[in-house]
């Protein structure tokens, strides 16, 4: 979810905070580690990373762990908070330490944020009805194992009679 620039200066100040006295897990690698053994308690993502590939994974891996998840828009500066000397896709911070006021405060922020954005996402739209080809498409995909190994029978059972009634003509075709 990206989010309006105060808050990445928040999460920035949130980061540079866990450093010194957290625990943080920084680049992609670590990231998804951390997400897989659900240590994290936030994970952020830079959106100009390229490829984007490399972050591509995250929100899923988040949603699933139910960790929540922040894009900030700057690789440098996520590299910078973190104490690199060079830009990263990710960081996710394990170990809040003395900072664990500070992270409660953007946690609750970004929920905020969700429940604010949330009807946008939620627009319901009405099924649309099947044309006659995608019923007909429908109903071939439904047709059951046995129907379909019947039907290959049948097929492979014309071939032979088709192949047989050739044989004959061949012969006769040989002989002239």
């Amino acid at each position: 979810m990206e989010i309006p620039q105060e808050l990445a200066e928040k999460v920035y100040k949130l980061i540079e905070s866990v450093k010194v006295d957290g625990k943080l897990r920084k680049g992609a690698n670590e990231v998804t580690k951390s997400i897989e053994k659900a240590e994290a308690k936030l994970v952020i993502i830079a959106s100009d990373v390229q490829p984007q590939e490399i972050t591509m994974h995250f929100p899923l891996l988040s949603k699933e762990k139910e960790i929540p998840l922040v894009i900030v828009p700057s690789k440098t500066e996520l590299g910078t908070a973190a104490g690199l000397p060079v830009g990263t896709a990710a960081v996710s911070i394990v170990n809040a330490g003395d900072s664990k006021k500070q992270l409660i405060s953007v946690l609750k922020s970004i929920e905020t944020l969700k429940k604010g954005s949330a009807p946008e996402e939620k627009k319901e739209e009405k099924p649309k009805e099947k044309s006659d080809s995608e019923k007909q498409e429908t109903k071939k995909q439904e047709k059951t194992p046995e129907e379909s190994e019947t039907e290959k029978q049948e097929k492979s059972e014309s071939k032979e009679e088709a192949s047989e009634e050739k044989k004959p003509e061949e012969k006769e075709e040989d002989k002239k």
